[in-house]
């Protein structure tokens, strides 16, 4: 359909309020099938822009161009609305906390949408399982109790021992078979205040299960180190972006 010789021009804008995530990656796949594509990014990467801005123009091969538009649109939908999200939960936040993200990512996409969340404002927590040792209720299940399950992690030579908790009777027991953090797993306000106070800044603490936009305000103001959410990069919706092209 489209002459060899054809050249367009084009414009993405955004149709949404967004955090700007993914344009460099965006045009790389443009410049991938034209390595002659005029390509200007007009947006910061983890700018707030309005609805309606205007985010790259470019102007190439209609062919190469038209190719590669959905697989930068989709990439920049998807990056930006992690992105988006992210930084809404950091503002919810009020400044107490410091946010982080989880393993909760797509195959194959994870380092593209931990660099997202970071983009929005989050830290970077565990890109793998190498990281640290997470203690979960299956290996506690298994091992028969919580400070057996993080001594065998420690007499293994594991440095860093991630343990959940998710009832106060454990961080003693946690803490005393040397856990280096503890995830406080779905623990109301209350309850993480408790946790907090008998932790007493002996290692850092990690609120986390089932965190909304409505409950984190109260969780991250209970003094605990970190809250992780998962829907970050699991339920982001896309950032609505559109890219149209004329014949250049």
């Amino acid at each position: 359909m489209i002459p060899a010789q054809a050249r367009y021009a084009g414009a993405m804008d955004s149709r949404d309020a967004i955090v700007v995530a993914g344009l460099p990656i965006a045009a790389a796949f443009f410049r991938a099938l034209d390595p002659e594509v005029e390509i200007e990014i007009l947006a910061e990467e983890g700018a707030a822009v309005p609805a309606g801005s205007d985010l790259m123009r470019l102007a190439g091969k209609a062919r190469a161009l038209l190719t590669a538009e959905r697989s930068a649109l989709n990439t920049v939908q998807h990056l930006s609305g992690v992105a988006t999200l992210t930084r809404r939960y950091v503002e919810a936040m009020g400044g107490n906390a410091t946010l982080l993200d989880t393993r909760k990512t797509l195959p194959g996409l994870r380092h593209l949408e931990k660099y997202a969340t970071r983009t929005g404002g989050a830290r970077n927590h565990r890109m793998g399982l190498w990281d640290a040792a997470m203690i979960k209720d299956n290996h506690v299940l298994v091992a028969g109790g919580v400070a057996e399950a993080v001594r065998r992690a420690k007499a293994a030579g594991i440095v860093e021992v991630i343990c959940e908790v998710d009832r106060i009777d454990q961080i003693a027991p946690a803490l005393a078979a040397g856990a280096t953090h503890l995830l406080l797993d779905n623990m109301g306000p209350d309850a993480l205040r408790e946790a907090v106070a008998l932790v007493a800044g002996r290692v850092p603490t990690e609120a986390s299960g089932g965190v909304t936009l409505d409950t984190i305000v109260a969780i991250a103001a209970t003094g605990v180190t970190y809250v992780s959410v998962g829907r970050l990069t699991q339920s982001a919706p896309a950032a609505d972006i559109g890219l149209d092209f004329t014949p250049a």
